[in-house]
C-alpha cells in the first residue's frame, strides 16, 4: 500500500508487514488501510467484536502491518499447554486482577516506563469485552488511555466492506460525553460478523475494570 507523504509526516512510526499475510487477507476478501503511528506508545480499541473470525481477521491484520502490537486474554486461558503459549508468541499478555491497581494500574506503570525508555508498545483491546452483547464498553480502555497519556487508536474491523481500518487516533479530553461522541463518529457505519451482537457505543460499568 502507497503511503501518502502527509499520512507519513503525521504517523512517523512505520513498519515492514508480512507480504504473505496481506496476500491471505487478498484471497479471502480483506484489505487493511494503514499509515503509520503518530507515537511509539498507545492504545488501539478494534469494534465490532462479534464473532471467534475477529481474532482470526485480526491477527492477519496485525501481521500485514508488521506491528509488534500486544492484546489482553484471560489468565486462564495462557495455562492451557501449548495454546497458551502460542498465544504469548502471538502477543497476549494475561490479565492479572488480583493485583492491588488492578490490570489498568499495572499496564499505566508498564507505559510510562516504556515511555521514559523510548520503547514501543501499543496494546489492542475489545472494549466490549466480550463477543455477546452488552449495554455498551467496559471503561478499561478508557482509563489506561487517559491514565496513560496515550493516543487512542480507532481500529474499524468492517464485515460489510472486508476492510480493517487504522487510520485516525484520539486524543482523550476526560470528557466522557464527548469523548464518546467522537468515537461514536468515527465507527459510525461500520457492520460486525454477527451486526445484531454490536454492542452500543456508551460507557458501561457492570464491575471492576
Amino acid at each position: 500500500m502507497r503511503i501518502p507523504p502527509e499520512a507519513a509526516e503525521n504517523h512517523p512510526v512505520q513498519f515492514q508487514g508480512s507480504r504473505l499475510a496481506r496476500g491471505l487477507l487478498r484471497i479471502m476478501g480483506w484489505r487493511v488501510l494503514f499509515a503509520g503511528l503518530p507515537r511509539l506508545q498507545g492504545v488501539a480499541i478494534v469494534y465490532p467484536h462479534t464473532s471467534n473470525w475477529d481474532f482470526i481477521i485480526g491477527i492477519l491484520a496485525k501481521w500485514s502491518i508488521g506491528i509488534p502490537a500486544h492484546f489482553w486474554g484471560k489468565a486462564s486461558l495462557f495455562q492451557v499447554p501449548f495454546f497458551g503459549r502460542w498465544l504469548r508468541w502471538v502477543g497476549g499478555l494475561p490479565i492479572d486482577r488480583s493485583g492491588p491497581r488492578g490490570a489498568v494500574g499495572q499496564m499505566v506503570d508498564t507505559y510510562d516506563m516504556h515511555t521514559r525508555q523510548g520503547r514501543l508498545l501499543w496494546l489492542g483491546l475489545a472494549p466490549e469485552g466480550t463477543r455477546k452483547r452488552t449495554p455498551g464498553w467496559r471503561s478499561g480502555f478508557y482509563q489506561l488511555a487517559l491514565g496513560a497519556d496515550v493516543p487512542l487508536g480507532i481500529v474499524r474491523l468492517d464485515w460489510g466492506r472486508r476492510e480493517v481500518r487504522f487510520m485516525e487516533f484520539l486524543t482523550l479530553s476526560g470528557d466522557e460525553a464527548a469523548d464518546y461522541a467522537q468515537l461514536n463518529a468515527l465507527f459510525e457505519g461500520v457492520s460486525g460478523y454477527h451486526p445484531e451482537k454490536a454492542c452500543p457505543i456508551l460507557a458501561w460499568r457492570p464491575g471492576r475494570d
